[in-house]
């Protein structure tokens, strides 16, 4: 552009802002006042989404800073836009005071408290303000239904969905989504049902909350129908959903089709890469993940931290133990991220899978970072691969420390002990657990009859179960 006025540069950081770009916008932000042009409420307001899209507090001060010598504190879109950043950013107590302080409050600004209250945990606060809204919108209901759920208080979310007025798609999908992350996806997919039933229209964010309950719950035939309502509403090509794709392709078992979704992408980003890496890792195919690596490489893509866990689990899964060392290194030198206990662990099970307990007994305890239970069990499950009982009861015994109602270190040994025929040891274990009051959790299993998922428990009387199921499908 031959010039630039607050107006255009305004719209860029908020485009930046948007389109998740913080960096970006930040960048811009900062560089608009040396060409001349002070930024107007609408850029603070934009460059205040962009703090709080990066929780960075910090710069969300020296915003502050900047508007209140700029005389715009009063303005209520950048009032609003203040009670945002700092309830993102978990400041709480100063945004609510900027509420009480705003001489003029519109819908708007209560409903960034409310949502606010409900992000951070203060879903009573939450309550208390919705209903002494003056007037509420959809937005209004979806922040407290969406708070709710959040923190796991789906009944209430659930109540209150019913109750609301006039839905819209944020709302289904929000209720959706809530019902998802708390392991009730039985319900998540009636629901999507229900608002298709109900004329509503799903949106990208629709399909991105339902494909995971189909990859969780592994129900191949109606996680395809889900993409066959992908294409016909235009959204196959939109990065998420395709993401989500080959994620629920890939955990239903069907590798070659996660492969096809992925291969059809007209765009990827490093979540595009990094699920094709696992997916290809978690179904055994280590060398084939690496593969994807390398291209992903060459395609000038920068891995993050997640990249290098699907790639230390493939070489686990190949038994690549000196090529685990040497993407382990990489990461650190060339990529300089930072190992955290997940990468940690992959070293673990990598080592221990190839029969390398001592090394990785040594590794665990050479770690700068505490290991959990987790990765004491990834050891365990080794132990038992390769009959080391020696080294299972050291383990087992660092998790009953971690974790002492844990069953697993209990069940793992007892199984080393019975491969070793130790069974007076194993008598000890069961009356070890008997005394602390341990129960080995029931397995369960979940099945697809006719677009209905059915759960079946050890011990339930499957056989009539699983009839009747049929029976009713």
């Amino acid at each position: 552009m031959p010039e630039r006025d607050v107006c255009s540069w305004t719209v860029m950081i908020a485009a930046y802002s948007r389109h998740g770009f913080p960096e970006e916008a930040w960048s811009l932000f900062h560089e608009m006042p040396k060409t001349g042009i002070q930024p107007n409420q609408f850029a603070f307001s934009s460059v205040l989404l962009t703090c709080a899209n990066m929780a960075s507090l910090e710069k969300g001060i020296e915003i502050h800073r900047q508007i209140e010598r700029s005389g715009f504190e009063s303005d209520v879109v950048v009032a609003t836009a203040l009670v945002d950043m700092y309830a993102k950013c978990g400041s709480i107590e100063k945004a609510r005071e900027l509420f009480d302080k705003m001489h003029q409050s519109d819908i708007v600004s209560w409903n960034a408290m409310i949502t606010g209250y409900a992000q951070n945990g203060l879903v009573d606060e939450a309550l208390k303000l919705f209903k002494q809204m003056p007037e509420r919108d959809a937005f209004s209901w979806t922040g407290m239904i969406a708070g709710y759920a959040q923190n796991g208080l789906l009944e209430e979310a659930l109540k209150l969905f019913n109750e609301m007025p006039h839905r819209t798609v944020v709302s289904w999908n929000a209720m959706i989504s809530g019902l998802a992350h708390h392991d009730r996806g039985t319900e998540a997919l009636k629901l999507f049902e229900q608002m298709q039933s109900a004329g509503v229209k799903p949106n990208s964010n629709t399909f991105v909350g339902i494909l995971p309950v189909c990859a969780n719950l592994a129900v191949f035939e109606q996680g395809m129908q889900i993409h066959e309502k992908i294409k016909r509403f235009g959204f196959q090509s939109h990065v998420p959903v395709a993401n989500a794709l080959v994620d629920m392709y890939a955990k239903c078992g069907c590798i070659q089709k996660a492969r096809e979704v992925f291969d059809e992408m007209p765009q990827r980003n490093v979540v595009s890469w990094t699920t094709m890496i696992v997916a290809y890792a978690m179904h055994g195919f280590g060398r084939e993940s690496l593969v994807v690596f390398e291209q992903m490489i060459e395609d000038g893509m920068i891995p993050d931290h997640i990249t290098f866990v699907g790639v230390l689990t493939a070489c686990s899964r190949a038994g690549l133990v000196n090529e685990g060392y040497g993407y382990f290194n990489q990461m650190v030198r060339k990529y300089n991220i930072l190992p955290v206990l997940e990468h940690y662990r992959c070293m673990v099970d990598l080592l221990g899978r190839a029969g390398h307990l001592d090394e990785a007994f040594d590794f665990v305890k050479e770690m700068p970072v505490k290991p959990d239970a987790v990765l004491w069990i990834c050891l365990l499950g080794a132990c038992r691969l390769h009959n080391n009982v020696e080294l299972a009861e050291c383990a087992a015994e660092y998790i009953s420390e971690l974790d002492p109602q844990n069953t697993a270190p209990y069940v793992l040994l007892s199984n080393i002990y019975a491969a070793a025929r130790r069974w007076s040891d194993i008598a000890k274990l069961r009356k070890m657990m008997k005394d602390r009051g341990l129960k080995k959790t029931p397995a369960c299993s979940w099945i697809e009859v006719n677009n209905q998922v059915h759960a079946f428990f050890v011990g339930d009387g499957i056989d009539a179960k699983l009839q009747n199921a049929i029976q009713k499908g």
